[in-house]
């Protein structure tokens, strides 16, 4: 299966290699985080993540933030794609 080219505007916008601060919106599990922390450990250069984590005002989903360091436009898609596969995933900001 051919991945679609995304028209974004990055390289434009960032100077890389860079920090960029990802938010992942998911379901309010024990898991969400270390799944998170795992695609991120796959797909990005070793680092001690330290993510903030804000529950919903009803505590059914929490939002993670977490800085990772990004090499290029390409590299901050990849990130999109893999962490929106995650199954207690909504939304990535």
């Amino acid at each position: 299966m051919v991945t679609p080219v995304k028209n974004t505007n990055f390289d434009a916008l960032l100077d890389f290699p860079c920090t960029v601060d990802f938010k992942v919106m998911g379901v309010a599990h024990e898991r969400l985080v270390d799944d998170i922390i795992g695609v991120l450990q796959q797909h990005a250069e070793a680092a001690d993540y330290s993510p903030s984590i804000k529950p919903s005002a009803k505590g059914n989903y929490h939002s993670v933030r977490i800085a990772v360091r990004v090499v290029d436009k390409d590299h901050i898609e990849l990130l999109y794609t893999e962490l929106s596969k995650l199954e207690l995933v909504r939304y990535v900001l």
